[in-house]
């Protein structure tokens, strides 16, 4: 282990090793890795269904192929990285510091520094619902692991709370390995769950979704025994009346990932409230000159075709950012309509050249819809949709030449257009 690194990349799964081939294609060959599991490849390394690089390689591979294969691309380029190390903490200065059981607590200096921390589950105590604490109860996730890497079944009857792609998995999962799957509750009056999920996961094996409700109790003692669910109003509050009582043993929580920020946070870097990630340029630098994050530290994904090509850019930047140094910040902030739930990047700097590729999520079900880029009077760009829906994100790319003239902020809005 070395005292100084050109680049340091704080996680190993698909963002790191991304952003790792990305800089060292572009002429920085000092790299470090730091993963804190004790092989690369991240969350893919449990999913063991197929349907990853459809995108990107225009074939269906599962998620320890897809992350197998830039692996293998780092592992060429003699790329270090340091498996079962823990990073403590991240100064502005870009001072990283680790621990791991070979080299105890360290200290490395980083010319620049790619955040890749990548996302956790929420969990059942964000959610206070009432009941006891018996065994039974598992994020998505965590069952994924027991199931895929481990080969525990965590239950016989299980009710899903949640309608993320990782609940909408499992569900067709556990169905495979045995398992009654009786019901998935969503609390919303859609899915946040990608369409062909739903049809491959849910409607295939005549799995029940249940929109507009919530589980509203918890049985059971020493292990579950039951879920209570009710039907919610606008407001999300339970109406008396429709509840539903289902026998379980094991319930799932699928409700939403967090990016893993702390790190990001005592760093100093600003947070945006709607991502829960870092604010961005387009060149996915951070309100830290020199530090640069992607993948679902910054934004959660729906499909990791979308990480690799996001890690790409903060690759491609940070290798820009150590070859020929600091490109001063002259920001224009980026805005949104209401129906539309946040955009990335949030803020442009203008001293960056090149195209810009917008990622957003609507925050409804739209059909017939028009999304558009405008600066002032100016239109930059406009995309025509029949379908727009929050589990899937959108992306609008503006070309260089009409960045090149934005004096004015920037709005992103979403217009439904009557039916034709």
């Amino acid at each position: 282990m070395k005292n100084t690194y050109d680049l340091i990349i704080v996680g190993g799964g698909p963002a790191g090793l991304a952003a790792a081939i990305a800089a060292y294609d572009c002429g920085v060959t000092d790299i470090l890795i730091l993963e804190r599991e004790d092989r690369p490849g991240g969350i893919l390394n449990q999913c063991i269904h197929n349907g990853f690089g459809l995108t990107r390689f225009k074939e269906s591979l599962t998620g320890p192929e897809y992350a197998g294969r830039f692996i293998a691309e780092a592992a060429k380029r003699n790329i270090p990285l340091s498996a079962g190390t823990t990073v403590l903490s991240i100064s502005p200065k870009k001072e990283v510091t680790a621990i791991n059981d070979r080299d105890g607590i360290f200290t490395v200096q980083a010319k620049a520094v790619i955040l890749a921390m990548g996302c956790r589950e929420r969990s059942r105590g964000a959610l206070n619902i009432p009941g006891t604490r018996p065994a039974g109860i598992y994020s998505a996730g965590t069952a994924q692991k027991y199931v895929n890497c481990k080969g525990y079944l965590p239950g016989k009857d299980v009710v899903i709370l949640g309608s993320g792609d990782i609940g909408l998995i499992m569900a067709r999962r556990m169905t495979l390995e045995g398992a009654k799957v009786h019901a998935v509750c969503e609390i919303m009056p859609y899915s946040s769950g990608l369409r062909r999920n739903i049809e491959q996961c849910l409607h295939d094996f005549n799995i029940p979704l249940y929109l507009n409700h919530t589980i509203t109790k918890i049985e059971g003692k020493d292990r579950v025994t039951g879920v209570v669910v009710s039907e919610v109003d606008e407001q999300k509050k339970p109406i008396a009346g429709t509840e539903m009582h289902f026998d379980c043993d094991t319930v799932l929580f699928s409700v939403g990932l967090i990016p893993e920020n702390e790190l990001t946070q005592e760093a100093g870097i600003a947070l945006s409230p709607r991502t829960k990630g870092a604010i961005v340029r387009q060149n996915r630098e951070t309100s830290v000159h020199g530090i640069f994050a992607c993948g679902n530290v910054l934004q959660v994904h729906d499909l990791v075709d979308f990480v690799s090509e996001e890690s790409e850019i903060a690759g491609k930047y940070a290798a820009e950012y150590i070859l020929k140094g600091e490109v001063p910040f002259d920001d224009i902030p980026v805005s949104h309509s209401g129906n539309i739930n946040y955009v990335l990047p949030q803020v442009i700097n203008r001293n960056i050249g090149g195209n810009v590729k917008f990622f957003f999520r609507v925050s409804n079900t739209f059909r017939n819809c028009v999304f558009r880029v405008r600066s002032g009077n100016k239109l930059l760009c406009e995309k025509k949709k029949r379908i727009a829906v929050p589990g899937e994100m959108e992306t609008l790319l503006v070309p260089a030449a009409k960045i090149a003239d934005v004096t004015e902020p920037i709005e992103i809005t979403l217009e439904v257009q009557p039916n034709e």
